[in-house]
């Protein structure tokens, strides 16, 4: 099973070539406690500029149906100050269907 997707920003301004791209789909269902990581895609940026497309493997053992499911994506550079990240929630529903697509998840820039 697979959760695809793109991400996005905003602002016209390009990514430095060593910038670290990274997507995680996460068990948020316990709201005192850090997020549990199912699946994680990262990169380097290597000059190339939003969109990016992500496709995350998920192992479906892993999966509870009682919990709650969502991605999320950041952009660091190389001394690993958040560049961009999501700020709301890309909530995955999990239906048996062996692709879920997204669609663009539009992250913002951080202070």
């Amino acid at each position: 099973m697979s959760v695809t997707g793109a991400i996005t920003y905003r602002e016209r301004m390009a990514l430095p070539p060593t910038a670290q791209v990274e997507v995680t789909l996460a068990d948020v269902s316990l709201m005192d406690a850090p997020a549990s990581v199912i699946a994680r895609q990262s990169f380097t940026a290597d000059g190339r500029q939003v969109p990016f497309g992500f496709s995350l493997t998920v192992d479906q053992r892993r999966l509870d149906p009682r919990h709650s499911y969502a991605v999320a994506a950041r952009i660091t550079d190389t001394s690993g100050k958040l560049m961009f990240i999501t700020d709301t929630r890309n909530s995955v529903t999990f239906d048996g269907a062996p692709r879920i697509d997204l669609g663009t998840l539009v992250m913002v820039k951080t202070p």
